[in-house]
């Protein structure tokens, strides 16, 4: 087997656009050599993404429909009860999910809130699941409180480069967003970070939001790569679509540059045929959310992704928390919930 390439942190703009260059073929088969090395190729990590609060923000992402400064038509909720979450976690590991992710429309959370989010993390971890948190900036403190309740993940997207993130967002800087992923990684969790293409930003930009990724100290533990999801009333959503192939090179090139990082093929999967998800599993994304939303816009729904799953060959990863005798009880209460649908089998049989 070739030798597994080094881990890096001091790429360029200009290394990473020879990769976007790379014809089509060799540049998948790169990625699929440096997935090989690192993972199962035919394993995919699972996830269920739940928004405890919706709209009302006071940030103006220009992508965003929870902003509270545009007109989306989207129904602003209060913070979801700790029982209605955990019951929403129930639900999401009877159909095979191992983590499950709570994303909050906060600039950051309220000293008020902080109880409430967790209660919902403990609650989620006796379930013998990964927990993930999206809540906006964090403080050092805020974030010890967190990982003292047992979060495992913490979402914080850089979004876009550091010279395109004026264009999208003003309300924040970028090096609001290093402080908190940096906040989050002195607390010792896992960082969850990535960005949306297809915002009009340039090949450039592209590059030098995987620049910025990579030469962290650490490499994401998972890296989710978003299409924007245009959403009528925002700012882009008349933005032009950015081509298909354009989208599995950079899942390619994340891959690349971070060799042992999830890469999640995350929103804007709705819109994807069997044959583009097909070519970004084999690009080396490895991980996806389950459920029919992605905190407020569509998500393919479950038995979409277990008939995709079945086609490739693919299996549920399982993670170190989830032992095999949760594994099979999740298997039980799935059959028993959904007879009519074979929901998990052995690829490898």
């Amino acid at each position: 087997m070739q030798a597994s390439a080094a881990i890096r942190h001091d790429w360029t703009v200009k290394q990473v656009r020879d990769l976007f260059a790379m014809p089509f073929n060799d540049l998948l088969f790169q990625a699929q050599v440096t997935h090989r090395q690192h993972f199962n190729p035919n394993e995919v990590q699972v996830s269920t993404l739940l928004s405890i609060k919706t709209g009302a923000c006071p940030e103006d992402c220009k992508y965003c429909p929870q902003s509270a400064r545009y007109d989306t038509g989207l129904e602003k909720e209060r913070l979801m009860e700790v029982e209605k979450v955990l019951e929403r976690a129930k639900e999401a590991k009877a159909v095979g999910s191992t983590r499950f992710c709570m994303g909050a429309a906060w600039r950051n959370p309220k000293d008020k809130d902080m109880p409430y989010v967790i209660e919902m993390v403990k609650g989620v971890k006796k379930l013998g699941m990964e927990t993930c948190m999206t809540l906006g900036m964090l403080s050092r403190e805020q974030a010890m409180m967190l990982k003292d309740a047992g979060l495992d993940y913490y979402n914080h997207n850089l979004d876009t480069s550091p010279e395109f993130y004026g264009e999208i967002i003003s309300t924040r800087t970028y090096q609001d967003r290093l402080n908190t992923l940096e906040n989050v990684r002195a607390a010792g969790m896992n960082v969850c970070s990535g960005g949306i293409v297809g915002m009009g930003e340039s090949d450039n930009d592209r590059a030098g939001l995987l620049v910025q990724l990579a030469n962290l100290p650490q490499h994401p533990e998972s890296v989710p790569i978003n299409m924007l999801v245009k959403v009528q009333g925002t700012p882009l959503d008349e933005v032009d679509d950015l081509d298909q192939f354009e989208f599995i090179r950079t899942i390619a090139v994340a891959r690349i540059m971070m060799p042992k990082s999830h890469v999640r093929l995350s929103a804007g999967r709705e819109a994807m045929n069997e044959q583009m998800q097909a070519l970004c599993f084999m690009a080396g994304a490895n991980s996806i959310f389950y459920g029919c939303k992605l905190l407020t816009t569509s998500n393919p729904e479950t038995h979409a992704d277990v008939k995709l799953f079945r086609k490739l060959g693919i299996n549920t990863e399982r993670t170190r928390q989830f032992s095999d005798e949760a594994h099979e009880a999740v298997l039980r209460d799935a059959v028993k919930a959904q007879q009519s649908e074979e929901l998990f089998y052995d690829a490898s049989l």
